[in-house]
């Protein structure tokens, strides 16, 4: 019997788990919705789900070796590695905007096919 009871509150703890959203380790693929308008005044409007990279990825920090304190005059006395989570393949989907009455136009944009830890990075895709 608390082999069963400790079953269902392990399913329960989960399924609250997913149920607020919380992250799982690792970088992994997120839909969401993206609204885009073909201007500021909002002339022509479409809704599309793509896929964004979210998660977490290792950082570490520790002391620097004593080679490492040398080079720098004693001023680099910590060293530190992190990865980001990224996308790592992209592809582009097309949105129909509607612009009233029976005018479409029609765009491309990217989203997220595969995501992984990679090196962290200020970047523009």
């Amino acid at each position: 019997m608390a082999l069963l009871s400790a079953s269902v509150l392990l399913v329960l703890a989960v399924m609250v788990q997913e149920s607020l959203g919380v992250a799982r380790p690792g970088c992994h693929l997120h839909p969401f919705n993206v609204t885009i308008s073909s201007d500021r005044q909002g002339t022509c409007r479409g809704t599309q789900v793509i896929n964004a990279c979210v998660g977490y990825c290792e950082s570490s920090a520790f002391p620097s070796k004593y080679s490492v304190l040398v080079a720098s005059g004693f001023k680099h006395n910590i060293t530190s590695a992190s990865q980001c989570c990224t996308i790592s393949k992209m592809q582009k989907v097309k949105v129909q905007l509607y612009c009233g009455g029976s005018r479409h136009e029609e765009i491309e944009i990217g989203t997220a096919l595969s995501c992984q830890c990679d090196m962290c990075r200020l970047s523009r895709y």
